[in-house]
């Protein structure tokens, strides 16, 4: 498993998240995406509907049911229901917490704020505590046009 953490910069998570999920879906992947509170869940899932009038994400959550058939599926616990070989951690959820018990996964990604002071120490933290154990890591960090430029 490789973790890649994500440095938003100028876009909001609301917009870069929909951008993510679709191409990890073309991709073939179940995603399960972990946020750090159910106030955020109820955000993220009205954005993953609403993101853009000519399409949407199909996506679910425990109290939907299904679980196991959901392409994307939002929790703020460790459960992998749908089989997702990708995880999205978002808000400063724990992911050095769950991905040692999990080995499921190929690719971990941890977004984060860079205008944030509490997320980007939160990200330095899990960064650490991920680098001691040996998993890969790679930084990626956000342009001004909202692509991806790999920095470490």
């Amino acid at each position: 498993m490789e973790v890649w953490f994500y440095h938003l910069q100028s876009q909001r998570l609301e917009q870069a998240l929909p951008a993510l999920l679709e191409r990890a879906l073309a991709n073939g992947w179940r995603t399960v995406v972990q946020a750090s509170s159910e106030e955020r869940l109820d955000i993220i899932d009205e954005v993953l509907w609403t993101y853009a009038d000519a399409s949407f994400l199909a996506h679910g959550r425990a109290r939907d049911g299904d679980s196991d058939m959901q392409p994307v599926y939002l929790t703020c616990a460790a459960e992998n229901p749908n089989g997702a070989r990708l995880r999205l951690f978002i808000d400063a959820a724990d992911a050095a917490a769950h991905l040692a018990a999990d080995a499921a996964y190929e690719r971990a990604i941890l977004l984060f704020d860079g205008n944030d002071s509490d997320q980007v120490g939160a990200a330095r933290a899990q960064w650490k505590i991920l680098k001691e154990q040996g998993v890969p890591i790679t930084y990626w960090q956000q342009n001004e046009r909202g692509g991806w430029e790999k920095k470490a």
